[in-house]
């Protein structure tokens, strides 16, 4: 899926600020980081797929915004300290961070294996909590920020073989709101966003997949179709409510879950 060129004009809310985003690679990650760069940020890209990062990265500074590319993974303690040191070191503060990376996994629980169980937790648990604690320790600093993490509509509605992964990403939304409390003090503000189904490469790893791709011909054109002919949101369309919960528009709302998912989680 194609992102927005970088010379298509936008506003610009994020001038002289410096954020980081996590699985900045592709889907989600990607599209937010390209959006806070057009709008004038200062933007730390980080994953564990360093060349898909950095060619990020590299298309951003191209078309004249700021950006670094970082290798995170996000379950590790060190490798946050050493991100976090790159961008205080290279910028000196930072003031939006955007916890985007995670992975799903689908199994009934009796056939779950405890591996798999710890896998899933780590990397959507918790790396939002190790990157949510760094943040708030240089946001203090700082004067204040705005953390997004994201979760899912799947960590509010149950579904049959989504112990992992649901319950990784209702945990998310709970420690959302702890964070927002004790950042408030701070002028840190701490939010979640629930997307639904959106088109991102993450399907790839889903039963659905393959016939995606037998009935579109390619990787980009099954991700299209996911938006054009099944209804899925764009991962830009979540980078949009991301970049709201960071502007000024949203500077009194902390603590709240923004779900995107057409009433999925309701219904």
């Amino acid at each position: 899926m194609s992102l927005p060129e970088m010379n298509t004009p936008r506003p610009q809310r994020f001038v002289a600020k410096v954020a980081l985003v996590t699985g900045a690679a592709s889907g989600i990650g990607r599209a937010t980081a390209q959006r806070l760069a057009e709008e004038g940020a200062r933007v730390a890209l980080a994953d564990l797929n360093q060349p898909e990062v950095a060619g990020v990265a590299q298309a951003i500074c191209a078309g004249g915004g700021q950006a670094l590319a970082l290798r995170l993974d996000v379950r590790s303690e060190a490798d946050w300290q050493a991100a976090m040191g790159r961008i205080l070191s290279d910028w000196g503060r930072l003031d939006i961070c955007v916890n985007s990376a995670g992975i799903t996994f689908a199994k009934p629980i009796m056939d779950l294996d405890f591996a798999d169980w710890r896998r899933v937790m780590a990397t959507n648990l918790d790396g939002v909590f190790l990157g949510t604690r760094q943040a708030m320790s240089a946001m203090k600093a700082g004067g204040g920020g705005c953390i997004t993490n994201i979760a899912s509509a799947a960590g509010i509605k149950p579904l049959s073989g989504n112990a992992a992964y649901g319950t990784s990403k209702a945990a998310i939304r709970f420690f959302t709101r702890v964070a927002a409390l004790e950042g408030a003090p701070y002028r840190i503000r701490v939010n979640s966003i629930s997307p639904g189904a959106v088109a991102t490469p993450m399907w790839e790893s889903t039963d659905l997949w393959p016939k995606q791709l037998a009935e579109t011909g390619g990787r980009a054109a099954a991700l299209k179709a996911l938006v054009t002919d099944r209804g899925f949101a764009g991962p830009e369309e979540v980078a949009a409510a991301v970049l709201f919960l960071a502007s000024d528009e949203a500077r009194h709302v902390t603590g709240v879950d923004f779900p995107i998912d057409d009433a999925f989680s309701i219904g």
